[in-house]
């Protein structure tokens, strides 16, 4: 299949937040038009009712129309939860064709794994963004099946290109990417909120330190962004000898903070591996009753 962007009619299964970041991307970045998008649940109406009116978006829980527009798909965006997939699995096996794209949006269900559960052998690309694509701002992960082609890598490409960066990595990476950019916005999150808390224990109002703490991270962050330098660089650069600096990172480093950070990226790829493996061990206990 060798299709363009803007031509190819992409159905969405499951309507949460990552699926409404990704569509919204393509329309406001006008690489997507609303009728060629299809986004599904089992039940939520109300959610459907605001992404029909919000997005001009086709938008359904009923049956039918999914299994119409499942077949009609060029291109299958799975986005359920993990607790879904053995359900929303057994929905879609039979209307899914091997000329179809299907993208994995599932944290730690390997393209094998998939591939076995789905028992097909269309392409597939596994993905692993990150929340900051609500706001075009995403860092996504991404790998591809044997049978993907070129063409379909750069379609899979273009479309998460719509909400921010893409690193194309081998499949046995994906996981540290979750640990890094998948899980990696809530690291900073919980920062912010220590300093918060610093600041207002120091005698700051609360609207201050978090106008502070947020201007702080922002400005850190365009720094990298802006002169390319080294994190490790721009580091020693704001840190003078016997400085007050100096005096913070010693602290840090007595709690061990770089060892903190690197066992909690750690610790978050292999916990989505794990919940990959739940998912298919479910899956086959079901199959054996």
């Amino acid at each position: 299949m060798s299709i363009s962007l803007s031509q190819a009619k992409i159905a969405f299964v499951g309507a949460g937040s990552m699926s409404e970041a990704i569509f919204r991307g393509l329309l406001e970045r006008k690489v997507a038009h609303s009728h060629n998008l299809f986004v599904m649940n089992r039940s939520d109406q109300t959610r459907l009712e605001y992404l029909r009116s919000e997005y001009d978006v086709n938008a359904t829980s009923d049956s039918v129309t999914r299994e119409a527009y499942i077949r009609e798909a060029d291109v299958v965006v799975l986005c359920m939860k993990p607790k879904d997939v053995e359900t929303a699995f057994a929905d879609l096996q039979p209307f899914l064709s091997e000329k179809q794209l299907l993208i994995s949006v599932i944290a730690g269900l390997s393209i094998a794994k998939i591939e076995a559960l789905l028992q097909t052998r269309m392409p597939i690309v596994r993905t692993m963004p990150n929340t900051s694509c609500t706001i075009g701002l995403g860092a996504t992960g991404m790998s591809f099946s044997a049978s993907v082609s070129e063409s379909l890598q750069q379609l899979a490409t273009q479309i998460f290109e719509a909400v921010g960066i893409v690193s194309i990595v081998e499949e046995t990476k994906l996981e540290i990417v979750t640990g890094v950019s998948g899980s990696g916005p809530a690291y900073v999150y919980y920062f912010m909120e220590a300093m918060i808390k610093a600041a207002i224990q120091g005698g700051l109002s609360e609207e201050d330190a978090r106008q502070l703490t947020l201007q702080t991270v922002l400005g850190a962050a365009h720094m990298v962004q802006i002169t390319q330098e080294n994190p490790a660089e721009l580091r020693r650069k704001v840190t003078s000898p016997n400085g007050a600096t100096q005096a913070s990172i010693e602290v840090l480093d007595n709690h061990q903070f770089v060892e903190g950070i690197t066992r909690a990226v750690f610790r978050s790829a292999e916990r989505a591996k794990e919940m990959g493996e739940e998912i298919a061990s479910q899956h086959t206990s079901v199959k054996t009753v």
